[in-house]
């Protein structure tokens, strides 16, 4: 017998169900129809709201989500049409209130976060962005979270039905199945995305039956509109999923009485019969209507319940009026989660003498140390870890021999997933820290993009209640002949992310220091490393075994006084060699400020070293147009421009892809002859 095929049991009727639960469950649902109503009314007002999901239609599928989740044992992730199973979850009226005109006693996130997106961090209703679907892959994370700290519970997915179109439901989907976690997934099939109907997102008319050939799934199909139905069906899926540690799906057949939004006009595509016919299957007044039907409450008695309710909403209204608004000087607040502070090497630099290490033997070897040091440390990618290998570089060599494959194991080649199930597992408990390898290349890291981007707001979108503890490393850069996906660089394009640190060292020393920093810090980090100076002598150095560098320090590799040459990564070691050969040459006094750290940037080393010099160059691997270069020479202008007696050159790579003949990829990296003649240039302007 298939999963599919397992009947439902029916926990509730109309008969069975006792008075004083059927008398609760009205109350939510009028609760939540009065304010699904009304919430277009202070928009029209200009009070806020300007983003309304309307659930009617949902009602008895929200209802159930709500009341089967339990706070102290599950994880529930709404989506933004989930008011009602806000409501049946705990959220009172004033807090749906807050959040929906944007108070900064919003408990979701004090309004830095759009209307309609309902949570509460503390009880577990995680705070989810307007990427419709995407939280799916957050759960299957929290859900590996549930397996390896046997945690018994379920974790809770909503979303409609159209956003499993996404790629990343399926992703988040086939890896749950795969690693058997507690996952519910709700599909509310309400026919629409937004105006595109449910014929053009799928081929099956049930979006679930998509999934029917995946192992250790099971589908339950259930009437959304109609409350008892709902409750049996999420009863079953809970159980089931605790029972047998596998994932379920829900599909809930709903209507949608209203438009998609306060910003969409449902008259334009759906004609009169249909719009007449989802009002007749209105959930709350088939509800309505058993009750009264199978006598378990009068009229009297359910009108005295909607007025209570109106009461209730009323006396929230005048509460969420009088509530202040967040201020503006708290947009800085939050951004990112708190850095772990080094006591013994406040600047980054150490003294130690000893053998030279490898970069890859300094990463290696941190990444073990800090596991040692963190039992709640987890790291997974792209073919890091299967028998003695680890990883295309072996960065990763050992370290499932040593901590298990609990601990660092294999993921799909699924760059999303990857970030995204980070996300989810790091919100089960503050304590884990996460290392992903977001991709075999940075190059590959692009599918990962929604995910990084969600991943970076999520402690400021959630007023600091929850922080994504992870570290993505990437493979960067170029100069192996590797071509297109390859060779190329991103950090470019990173940076332009608040929310994240981004950190490029070009020594041993300085990977191992900046890496256990990330890893011991809250928030997320991303750690670029150059490939090329894996193995290379030139980045070679004494590593002590505690070595930590700060955010946001940079290094002075040269002394010198003529110019400055501000540089990272693989480039830092070719200023270096034209630094010696200038002044061996021609006495020329040549200043290298290694960053090691974009995202914070030291502002303050690279103005001093500018005053001192008076003139600069940048260099580094990225393009030049568009490269954080750019910043660089901006900050230089700004901050620094009294001092300059020359213009800021700039030395990169050509705006063009990376060319894989070895001609080709010289021509548009830059090397020690392309940075030479601009530092001669610049010398003699």
């Amino acid at each position: 017998m298939a999963f599919t095929d397992i009947p439902v049991k029916k926990h509730f009727t109309i008969k069975t169900t006792d008075k004083k639960t059927l008398q609760k469950w009205f109350h939510l649902m009028v609760l939540g129809r009065i304010l699904d109503d009304r919430a277009p009314n202070y928009l029209k007002q200009a009070i806020g709201w300007s983003y309304h999901a309307a659930f009617a239609g949902h009602d008895g599928i929200q209802l159930a989500i709500g009341q089967v989740f339990d706070r102290k044992t599950d994880h529930l992730y709404p989506y933004y049409r989930d008011m009602m199973t806000a409501i049946s979850a705990g959220l009172t009226a004033e807090e749906v209130i807050f959040n929906g005109i944007s108070k900064d006693a919003d408990v979701a996130g004090g309004g830095r976060h759009m209307s309609n997106h309902f949570a509460k961090p503390e009880w577990n209703i995680h705070n989810v962005s307007s990427s419709t679907g995407n939280h799916a892959l957050h759960a299957a994370g929290t859900g590996r979270a549930f397996i390896k700290y046997k945690q018994k519970g379920v974790v809770i997915s909503s979303q409609g039905e159209s956003s499993v179109s996404e790629g990343y439901v399926y992703e988040a989907i086939n890896g749950a199945s795969n690693e058997q976690v507690p996952v519910i997934f709700v599909f509310q099939d309400n026919g629409y995305g937004i105006s595109v109907p449910k014929a053009d997102q799928t081929a099956n008319r049930k979006v679930a039956n998509n999934f029917t050939g995946f192992k250790n799934l099971r589908i339950i199909h259930c009437n959304g509109k109609d409350v008892f139905d709902s409750m049996n069906a999420m009863k079953e899926a809970k159980d089931w999923a605790i029972k047998n540690s596998m994932p379920v799906i829900v599909q809930a057949n709903c209507v949608r009485i209203h438009s998609h939004s306060n910003s969409d006009r449902h008259e334009l595509y759906r004609d009169d019969f249909e719009l007449n016919y989802v009002h007749e299957y209105d959930p709350l007044a088939k509800y309505r209507r058993l009750l009264l039907r199978y006598n378990r409450f009068t009229e009297e008695e359910l009108v005295e319940i909607e007025k209570k309710a109106k009461v209730e909403v009323k006396d929230a209204h005048k509460k969420a009026m009088a509530a202040p608004d967040p201020s503006a000087e708290s947009i800085f607040d939050f951004v990112i989660g708190p850095e772990y502070k080094s006591e013994k090497y406040p600047e980054g630099i150490h003294s130690a003498d000893g053998p030279k290490k490898k970069l890859i033997e300094a990463i290696n070897e941190t990444l073990k140390a800090e596991f040692r040091h963190n039992p709640d440390t987890y790291i997974w990618g792209q073919d890091i870890a299967y028998k003695e290998k680890g990883g295309i570089f072996n960065v990763t060599k050992g370290m499932q021999k040593e901590f298990g494959k609990e601990r660092v194991f294999n993921a799909p080649i699924a760059e999303d997933f990857i970030m995204g199930t980070a996300n989810g597992m790091s919100r089960f408990d503050k304590k884990i820290r996460i290392v992903v390898e977001g991709a075999e290349f940075a190059d590959y890291f692009w599918p990962a993009m929604e995910q990084f981007v969600e991943t970076t707001h999520e402690y400021w979108r959630s007023k600091g209640q929850f922080s994504p503890n992870i570290t993505v490393r990437l493979a960067s850069g170029g100069y192996i002949g590797g071509g297109l996906y390859h060779s190329q660089s991103i950090e470019g394009s990173l940076t332009t992310f608040p929310g994240t640190r981004i950190v490029y060292p070009s020594y041993a020393d300085d990977a191992a220091g900046l890496l256990r920093t990330c890893m011991r810090s809250e928030g997320i980090s991303v750690f670029l490393e150059p490939k090329f100076l894996y193995n290379a002598p030139i980045a070679a150095t004494p590593v002590p075994d505690d070595f930590e560098v700060p955010f946001g320090k940079a290094r002075i590799r040269r002394e010198g006084k003529d110019l400055s040459i501000i540089t990272f990564g693989n480039t830092t070691h070719m200023c270096i060699e034209v630094a010696d050969k200038l002044e061996k040459d021609t006495g020329a006094s040549i200043e290298v400020i290694d960053l090691r750290s974009l995202l914070p940037l030291d502002i303050e080393a690279i103005v001093a070293s500018v005053r001192k010099t008076s003139k600069a160059l940048v260099v580094h691997e990225d393009k030049i147009f568009g490269g954080f270069g750019g910043e660089i020479a901006a900050t230089i202008a700004e901050a620094a421009f009294e001092y300059l007696d020359g213009p800021i050159h700039r030395v990169g790579s050509t705006f063009t892809p990376v060319g894989f003949n070895p001609i080709l990829e010289k021509a548009v990296l830059p090397n020690t002859e392309k940075i030479l003649k601009a530092t001669k240039e610049l010398l003699d302007y």
